[in-house]
């Protein structure tokens, strides 16, 4: 049985044909694909949702795919980004990568050749899942120093043990984006056995009861994946 969790790809593609046939045969080849139409809905997609990549057509109606682009540059550096387009200039491919995508590529494209694309980019990019320590994090009305192990939730201030310490830096660093199980496992506790799984779950409840006055601040289970830590709009 395959337990590989799936990584979650946004396509905004126009043409219904190719969108479909696409999303089919990622599917196929154990992505999970949101498939959207415009822009404008793409960039709604990403906002409320967590992707490992984003596939983006250039030509699209209400928001083209370089504009989609430069939006989630502002809010995203990290996330990998390809372009699907018919569009061969050498000065559109300069723009397009010029924005921040990590390839640009030109319809008709063989599916094999974009899904092995994807999988280097993805490669790439998880090396860097755990980011160099800052001294200090921020989320809602809570700040994680994490160099002293404490954390002060609207001025009440909790020591943390080293654990805990870790866990909320990874919290932290992946606010409103999925924190997967295997992640946290591996990098707070190098182990990913099951009496350690139950273990993290302790420990997700405890810090939960730390950041209960941040009415900001939730932790969610994330079902088959892992957990979110929303930061809420101020109402």
């Amino acid at each position: 049985m395959n337990t590989e969790i799936k990584k979650k790809v946004l396509l905004v593609e126009d043409d219904p044909n190719l969108g479909m046939l696409l999303q089919e045969y990622l599917k196929h080849k154990n992505f999970e694909v949101d498939l959207k139409r415009d822009g404008v809905e793409g960039l709604f997609a990403f906002r409320k949702n967590s992707y490992d990549i984003l596939l983006l057509d250039v030509m699209m109606p209400k928001k083209d795919g370089f504009t989609v682009a430069e939006e989630i540059r502002k809010e995203d550096k990290e996330i990998p980004i390809i372009f699907l387009t018919a569009k061969s200039l050498k000065e559109d491919k300069i723009k397009g990568l010029t924005i921040g995508a990590d390839d640009y590529i030109t319809k008709p494209f063989s599916m094999e050749i974009l899904e092995l694309k994807m999988h280097a980019i993805l490669r790439r990019t998880e090396k860097h899942d755990v980011q160099v320590a800052l001294d200090e994090y921020r989320a809602g009305d809570c700040i994680l120093d994490y160099k002293n192990q404490k954390i002060n939730v609207k001025g009440s201030e909790i020591k943390l043990t080293t654990k805990e310490n870790e866990l909320l830096r990874l919290f932290f660093e992946k606010k409103n984006q999925i924190l997967e199980r295997e992640l946290a496992l591996k990098h707070v506790w190098q182990d990913d056995s099951y009496f350690t799984a139950r273990s993290m779950d302790v420990f997700i409840s405890k810090i939960r009861k730390y950041i209960k006055d941040d009415e900001r601040l939730q932790i969610l289970n994330i079902h088959g994946q892992g957990y979110k830590l929303v930061e809420n709009e101020i109402a």
